[in-house]
């Protein structure tokens, strides 16, 4: 196993409970199981995931077992570091779908050939003119589902925002918001009803991450509850179980895998519970990963994959899967990215 450590400047900082990230750092996870080549990504995020340095640590622990063929007890011992955890079991999974001559969303269960993936666009806090001529370039360039970024300004001002962009592009285009937990719950009683006036489809977190039943009381209004930072802090049987959320926003970085956010989809179907896939702004090797989870979901609704242009370098020269009209370009080579970046 051979490890490669980069570091990706953001083109401006993300902002986070933990403070401010001017650049994602990561690792490369290069394997090869019975003689096949296959390349992981491990890039933590502080509050999501174990810190960079505990991921190295993990990953330099189980070395000895991937190195004689115990790759798959190996990704069981990283169960407590979800970064670590995803980059080796990517990094195996890539070989494995390799050998099995398969793109990796086959290998990971998809039944059908999936060209594209539909994603939104993501439209920062700002004011409602710099937020309403956001959302019509983005609509321009061909996406059919926005996200607007609110819970950093007055409810009334994120209400506000909504309903200009909604009066600017028209009915037929999905509007989302995501509050990353910044309300209690009057205040995202408040911002429900103006977003209802306003035909959002769907509003992310609005309330802290354990507040299950109180995510539980804002469903039924129209809008539907998405849960995204809880599946940090709660198991997806508690949120099932809570009746907490109408839809699950899966990060395979911080779930610890594409092949636990796979399950974590299944289980949701199971329950009514619809799943979206994004990222953790994370390098091309992971992203385009989370491109294959989704193409491998049936019917996947818009995902938040279109995250390559926050990132002003990568870990490949070009991005193997480019977003164009708002959808994004699924691989058909063998694994995840073809060639493989170790010199295929």
């Amino acid at each position: 196993m051979e490890l490669t450590r980069f570091s990706l400047p953001l083109t401006s900082p993300l902002q986070t409970a933990a403070g401010d990230i001017e650049e994602r750092e990561g690792f490369l996870v290069r394997v090869t199981v019975d003689g096949v080549p296959g390349v992981g990504e491990a890039t933590p995020l502080p509050g999501w995931t174990e810190s960079l340095a505990a991921c190295e640590v993990a990953l330099n622990a189980v070395r000895s077992q991937v190195e004689t063929g115990a790759e798959d007890e190996a990704i069981a011992a990283l169960s407590e570091n979800p970064a670590a955890r995803h980059g080796l079991s990517l990094a195996v999974a890539d070989a494995r779908a390799r050998a099995a001559a398969q793109p990796l969303y086959r290998f990971l269960g998809g039944d059908a050939r999936v060209e594209h993936v539909p994603v939104n666009a993501t439209i920062g806090a700002g004011t409602v003119s710099e937020t309403v001529v956001a959302a019509e370039n983005a609509v321009a360039e061909g996406f059919r589902t926005l996200k607007l970024k609110v819970g950093t300004d007055a409810v009334e001002a994120d209400v506000e925002r909504a309903a200009a962009v909604r009066a600017a592009v028209g009915d037929d285009i999905e509007l989302r918001a995501d509050a990353n937990g910044a309300w209690d719950v009057p205040m995202a009683k408040r911002a429900l009803d103006g977003f209802g006036k306003a035909k959002l489809s769907l509003l992310e977190q609005p309330l802290p991450a354990t507040h299950l039943k109180e995510h539980a009381r804002l469903r039924g209004g129209g809008v539907r509850i998405g849960l995204d930072e809880s599946l940090t802090e709660r198991t997806p049987t508690e949120i099932f179980d809570a009746d907490a959320a109408d839809v699950l926003v899966l990060k395979p970085m911080a779930l610890g895998g594409v092949d636990v956010a796979r399950e974590t989809a299944r289980a949701a179907r199971e329950a009514g519970v619809e799943c979206i896939v994004t990222t953790t702004i994370d390098g091309a090797v992971a992203r385009t990963a989370a491109v294959h989870l989704a193409a491998s979901l049936p019917d996947v609704e818009a995902c938040g994959l279109a995250t390559a242009s926050l990132l002003s370098a990568d870990v490949t020269e070009t991005d193997p899967a480019p977003v164009s009209d708002g959808a994004i370009t699924v691989p058909q080579g063998k694994g995840n990215i073809q060639p493989v970046l170790n010199g295929e």
